[in-house]
């Protein structure tokens, strides 16, 4: 039943993207498709599952959720658009497939996740739910995208690659809690404030959130050591490659599988009000701990 509403809200999701994303056949051609390649060619939609369960939480109503559930994934397509460039990354495999600027060009790929950015807040904007709500979800994946979220990761990580050996473990937590962790905390808040969930509740939720967020990226990290680039569906080995700043290069692997314990427990503990109406939830931390790719 279970692993149903999960495939369901995965559904409503890619609906919701499609809906939302401009007619590949109309002008300007080009940036159209780029934008329909970043999105729709697969991913784990981690980010919109998260929205409709933390909304099913409190019983909010689906035909809202589809806008934040859509919104919060076309910023983190954007992200990934613009994580792959030369510039940063310099990646040419992304879910599979060629980055957008290697099947495209560099020029359409910055444009591309400059219009994803904007089609998000535009898809809040026209949500259908009363003006607070949309207000506030505004705020919230403004906030998380920015300078004080994912923006401001990424800045981190740039300054930490190819220096990895200075950095400590307090400054590898803050960097992926912007950069990873601040996209997943606002797609749980989001979800949580289309059902009117309560400022403790909310509270609640971020901590939830937070371990999630750190958890998802320390397997992450142990994957591109362990895993194979046809699994992951992105270069593997790119990290230490790059002698980039990582939970296994700084701890060590058995380490960074006992972090992961560690933030399971967290996150189990975070959930425990709300008993078995946070199923769906507490489902997402075991995947995301758990994943293969």
């Amino acid at each position: 039943m279970l692993d149903r509403r999960l495939a369901v809200w995965r559904e409503r999701a890619d609906a919701a993207l499609v809906r939302a994303l401009p007619d590949p056949h109309t002008s300007p051609q080009r940036l159209h498709a780029a934008m329909h390649h970043a999105v729709l060619l697969g991913g784990k939609r981690m980010r919109p599952l998260l929205v409709y369960a933390s909304g099913a939480l409190f019983d909010a109503d689906t035909d809202v959720l589809d806008a934040p559930a859509a919104a919060v994934e076309l910023v983190h397509a954007y992200s990934l658009v613009h994580d792959d460039l030369p510039a940063m990354d310099d990646d040419a495999l992304r879910r599979g497939q060629p980055t957008v600027h290697v099947a495209f060009d560099e020029a359409t790929a910055i444009l591309a996740g400059d219009a994803l950015q904007a089609l998000a807040f535009t898809v809040l904007a026209q949500a259908p739910a009363d003006a607070t709500t949309r207000v506030a979800l505004l705020g919230t994946l403004a906030g998380a995208a920015g300078a004080a979220g994912m923006c401001g990761g990424q800045a981190l990580d740039l300054d930490a690659t190819g220096a990895a050996a200075s950095i400590d473990l307090a400054a590898l937590e803050r960097l992926h809690a912007l950069k990873t962790g601040a996209l997943i905390r606002a797609a749980v808040r989001m979800g949580a404030l289309c059902g009117g969930a309560s400022t403790t509740e909310l509270a609640q939720l971020d901590r939830y959130a937070d371990a999630l967020g750190l958890a998802f990226q320390v397997r992450d990290d142990i994957l591109d050591v362990e895993g194979d680039s046809a699994t992951l569906g992105k270069t593997a080995g790119k990290d230490e490659a790059q002698d980039k700043a990582t939970f296994p290069a700084l701890i060590g692997l058995d380490a960074s599988r006992a972090r992961l314990d560690e933030l399971a427990v967290v996150m189990h503990a975070a959930l425990a009000p709300f008993g078995e109406r946070a199923a769906a939830l507490a489902s997402l931390a075991e995947f995301a701990a758990r994943r293969n790719h």
